[in-house]
């Protein structure tokens, strides 16, 4: 159960490795097909983006269940990765076929490509799975960041650095790679605390503190 939670630094590993290249444009369908056709694209999918989904539901379990934390943030973060695993290994099955038939002078192959791979089905999963896991970033890292004094800054970095690398998806490509790289170092330190603080309930050592202070009060004779 300890070894789980380096699934998160792993995927976070992932997460870098798969955005260092990004596929050109599909308005530019014959570098898009050229692409899309290389080995590089089918191991970030599978390899990096769809086997990452799994680490990442290892890596939430783990941390939910060290932490004794509620399971909303693992739940969304199960769901989330569950849906973008689906929209990565459709693209991991059908682009390379469609890039193969147009470099193979197949017509038509472009608008195949937008009803299927860029069709509005894979559209709406991506980018409903999307959000999904940037709410799911924020409820984890927050319940995280809660749970113990030693794990507050990990658990802020978590819920910010996973919900910038999703979004930079969308709006700045050329940083994606470097935010997947810095949430694998953060959740790297978040497994080291982890294991200097050992298996078991959060530290509530002030607290009970408070409380044996108080019985003692309390057992204080007259």
């Amino acid at each position: 159960m300890r070894a789980g939670v380096w699934a998160l630094p792993a995927y976070g590993v992932l997460l870098g490795l798969s955005t260092l290249t990004h596929q050109p444009p599909v308005e530019d369908f014959e570098a898009y097909s050229r692409y899309v056709t290389t080995g590089t694209f089918l191991l970030s999918h599978l390899g990096a983006s769809v086997f990452g989904a799994g680490l990442a539901i290892l890596g939430a379990a783990t941390v939910t269940a060290r932490l004794r934390l509620r399971p909303a943030g693992f739940v969304l973060t199960t769901i989330a990765n569950v849906f973008l695993a689906a929209a990565f290994g459709s693209a991991a099955f059908v682009q390379p076929g469609i890039g193969r038939a147009h470099l193979a002078g197949t017509p038509g192959m472009a608008e195949i490509n937008a009803d299927t791979a860029y069709g509005p089905a894979l559209f709406a999963t991506a980018l409903s799975a999307s959000f999904l896991l940037v709410v799911a970033a924020i409820v984890l890292g927050v319940s995280i960041a809660r749970s113990d004094r030693r794990l507050r800054e990990p658990g802020i970095a978590y819920g910010v650095l996973l919900s910038l690398f999703t979004v930079s998806g969308f709006a700045f490509p050329v940083g994606q790679a470097w935010f997947g790289f810095t949430f694998a170092a953060a959740t790297a330190v978040l497994a080291l605390r982890l294991g200097w603080r050992g298996a078991g309930a959060p530290d509530r050592s002030a607290g009970a503190a408070v409380d044996g202070n108080r019985t003692s009060r309390l057992q204080a004779p007259a």
